[in-house]
């Protein structure tokens, strides 16, 4: 069996919501020449990832009116939704967030939509922007 070494905290991905994947895909893909990667749809969300270096952008369009995109899009229009961080160890992450008075949307890990562990962190607690996280 081979062992991970541990990689540090890095930014997995961008998750950017828009209004339709048709109209703001060929911008980032054609414009600024970043290469579609095939990714899963989850919570609601039509997802199209794009290959930035190291790290993913993920452009989320709305499935249905009653999705988190959708309201995140009322509510503040089409925009960055959230960064993800990938971490060597999500329990302990998370449980180092609780120690530390975080406000976690997820209390337990959960599959996301590249079939990692991922949780969420409130807002509120993280100088208002919406956390991912995900273990490597």
């Amino acid at each position: 069996m081979t062992q991970s070494t541990p990689r540090g905290t890095r930014v997995s991905h961008i998750g950017i919501a828009v209004e339709a994947l048709a109209e703001t895909l060929p911008f980032f893909r054609d414009v600024l020449g970043l290469k579609q990667i095939p990714l899963d749809d989850a919570d609601g969300a039509s997802i199209v990832g794009l290959s930035a270096g190291e790290s993913l952008v993920e452009l989320l369009e709305a499935e249905n009116e009653e999705s988190p995109i959708a309201r995140f899009i009322a509510k503040r229009g089409p925009g960055i939704h959230h960064i993800c961080f990938s971490v060597d160890d999500l329990d302990g992450t998370l449980d180092r967030c609780r120690r530390a008075g975080v406000q976690l949307i997820d209390e337990k890990p959960r599959v996301g939509a590249e079939g990692k562990r991922i949780a969420f962190l409130h807002p509120k607690s993280t100088g208002g922007v919406l956390v991912e996280l995900s273990e490597h």
